[in-house]
């Protein structure tokens, strides 16, 4: 280590006194010019002249630390300093030849010495510092420069760069591209170095800035990045929107390159940084993040007690986030998990401090007495009920459970919400209610049918919002993909052809939020959520993403009462719209209290029985829409085979899900 050390100080040390002797010559070659050439080798008093100016510009130079910046890193700063540095040399130089009263020079060809040595001294800074950062082994052009650099410093910039630093292509020669070469080339302990741009501007491509190419998209091909030896490509365009973002993904997903993305801050950011990262996997959807609450719904939850129960999960805790925002006159957390409440309790306590009331309440929603007391201390205004069993596959082998959590919890607290007179109920669903196949797809849509019958008779606003699966949540996907793919895989696909919709979680959280604002009672919500999203490209995106070499992707076949699509819609020709484009809702006609009642007793007989498939034999004649995912599947694939039997998955994705969309 003292060794490196050691040469690092004498490299350093040469290049100091290298540049000095460059300063030299260069002060002796504007010397002859202006003085003996112009005076016609006429020496009288030029001597003195050259003396006195000699040593005042050196003198300041050093005095001034010039020759103890490291040029080849320089910025703008480095050649200012120079300048100032220069320009107090002359006014020391012109007031020294005064006072004593050497060969009197004119006070022009005085500043003629000084600007044209200074001139001499900063072309030899720029022309070293250009030769560090552009030179390199591949290219002509990268050759002559280092040749320059090693006679100039006695370092090869192209040995000492390239082979450790990554060599990227960035996409987008703008203002945020260029800011982003710039940074790269002036740090000199970044881990990259940009070697070409990629833009669609006719008036860059073919030229160069900072000395690096820029390519159109239809010259930066696969063998032009091989040539340039690129290994990532970055994204560096901020305004870019959704499609061409996908469309430059799908070119260069298979480039061999891994992809990036440059988040630079805007005005509408303050307090941003800058980043450079890798595609987050919710981009992977493409598409403009969807926003949803409006004026009017913040001013409708200001000032209100909200009671969200499940508040510490991954809904729970982005609907606290999103309310926090809105200035409620009491936030209650509620959740039997106390690491999460605890978690999200933190999280607004350091964003909000006193500004936010905030109370956290450790209680399962099954537990009638412990929820009572909740209500009776609180009266909350509006009820949010996020809190549920969600985990399909564990459901499956917990049906009692999940009917006591989720239904009969869910009775609970509508009950309670009636008791205590509560405005408003809002339950967060999920689009496997939608003819459920599984046992939590099935206590959801009974919840649903609760939520509906409770707004005949009673005085609490109701209302349930529907959405797809959430990006990272818990119990996601995502998850589970990513430790797979840090161990190195394989990544288990149950099977490749299924389709699922996707939103992020402020998106869900944002959408619950306004449809509750706007219900007028018994509303069942559904979001228009787009194009589905095929979870092998999900999977292949992240492996690549990675950059991980070698994971293999493997199917463990269809989990019970897993489907291989998903429906928003119960019935699709039933719609009302809403003033939210993307916001529909569902016209179902409720059940009454009396067949309501009945159906929950039989589950409540059924899970005293403690027997799990009586329970679940009880919902499937509580839900009648309840099927075995072998149905749904095989009327899929029966649908799909009609048409095309080559590419099962892109007909179901076209043949049932988009069909549900467009219908609308």
């Amino acid at each position: 280590m003292k060794r490196e050390e050691y040469q690092m100080k004498k490299e350093t040390f040469n290049v100091r006194w290298m540049l000095v002797l460059y300063d030299i010559i260069v002060f002796a070659i504007t010397d002859v010019m202006l003085f003996v050439l112009y005076d016609r080798f006429e020496t009288k008093g030029i001597i003195s002249h050259t003396i006195l100016a000699f040593i005042v510009i050196f003198l300041c130079r050093f005095v001034g630390n010039i020759y103890r910046q490291i040029w080849r890193y320089g910025g703008i700063q480095c050649y200012i300093r120079l300048l100032f540095t220069d320009a107090i040399a002359f006014l020391l130089y012109y007031i020294s030849s005064r006072i004593l009263a050497i060969y009197e020079l004119t006070f022009v060809r005085m500043l003629a010495l000084v600007s044209m040595n200074l001139l001499g001294s900063l072309a030899i800074r720029m022309i070293y510092r250009y030769a560090y950062k552009c030179g390199n082994k591949e290219t002509n052009k990268g050759r002559f420069l280092n040749m320059l650099l090693r006679i100039f410093s006695g370092l090869d910039g192209g040995e000492e760069k390239e082979v450790q630093q990554i060599k990227v292509a960035i996409i987008g020669a703008g203002r945020v591209g260029v800011g982003l070469a710039e940074e790269l080339l002036s740090n000199a302990s970044s881990a990259y170095t940009p070697r070409c741009f990629i833009d669609i501007s006719k008036e860059k491509v073919g030229r160069e800035i900072h000395g690096i190419p820029v390519f159109s998209e239809d010259e930066a091909t696969f063998s032009r990045l091989k040539e340039y030896e690129v290994q990532e490509i970055i994204f560096a365009i901020h305004s870019m929107d959704a499609e061409g973002k996908k469309k430059l993904y799908e070119r260069y997903k298979n480039s061999g390159c891994k992809l990036k993305v440059y988040d630079y801050p805007i005005m509408q950011t303050a307090g941003g940084k800058r980043h450079l990262r890798e595609f987050d996997i919710e981009e992977l959807l493409f598409r403009k993040q969807l926003v949803v609450v409006d004026e009017k719904t913040k001013e409708y939850y200001r000032g209100k007690t909200i009671l969200i129960t499940g508040g510490g999960g991954s809904i729970g805790s982005e609907l606290c986030r999103q309310l926090a925002k809105m200035t409620p006159k009491q936030l209650i957390i509620l959740d039997i998990y106390e690491n999460g409440a605890y978690d999200v309790q933190q999280e607004l306590k350091i964003a909000y401090g006193n500004q936010l009331d905030l109370q956290v309440e450790i209680a399962s929603i099954s537990n009638r007495r412990s929820m009572e007391r909740v209500f009776e201390k609180y009266h909350p205004q509006i009820v949010i009920n996020a809190a549920a069993h969600k985990h399909v596959p564990l459901m499956e082998n917990n049906c009692i459970e999940a009917i006591e959590n989720n239904v009969f919890g869910t009775k609970v607290v509508v009950d309670l919400c009636e008791k205590y007179n509560a405005e408003r109920f809002m339950m967060v669903s999920t689009d496997k209610a939608v003819n459920p196949t599984n046992v939590m797809g099935a206590t959801k849509r009974m919840c649903e049918m609760i939520v509906q019958s409770e707004s005949t008779h009673g005085h609490v606003k109701y209302s349930a919002t529907r959405f797809g699966n959430v990006l990272g949540s818990a119990g996601s996907v995502i998850p589970l993909f990513r430790r797979q793919i840090a161990n190195g895989g394989p990544v288990t696909l149950t099977d490749k052809r299924i389709i699922r919709y996707f939103m992020t979680i402020p998106e869900a959280s944002q959408l619950v939020l306004q449809s509750g604002a706007m219900a007028q009672n018994g509303e069942l919500f559904v979001l228009d959520m787009g194009e589905p999203v095929k979870i092998l490209d999900l999977a292949e995106n992240m492996i690549r993403l990675s950059g991980v070499q070698g994971v293999e992707i493997i199917e463990t076949g269809l989990r019970p009462g897993e489907k291989l699509y998903e429906e928003l819609l119960v019935k699709t020709e039933e719609l009302d719209k809403t003033p939210n484009k993307m916001i529909f809702i569902e016209k179902d006609t409720p059940l009454s209290e009396t067949e309501i009642d009945k159906k929950l007793q039989m589950l409540e007989e059924a899970c005293l029985s403690e027997d799990d498939n009586l329970a679940r034999e009880a919902l499937r004649k509580a839900v009648p829409t309840f099927k075995t995912p072998e149905e749904v599947n095989k009327d899929a694939e029966e649908r799909v085979l009609s048409k095309h039997s080559k590419n099962m998955s892109e007909e179901i994705f076209n043949e049932v899900a988009i069909s549900e969309v467009k219908s609308l």
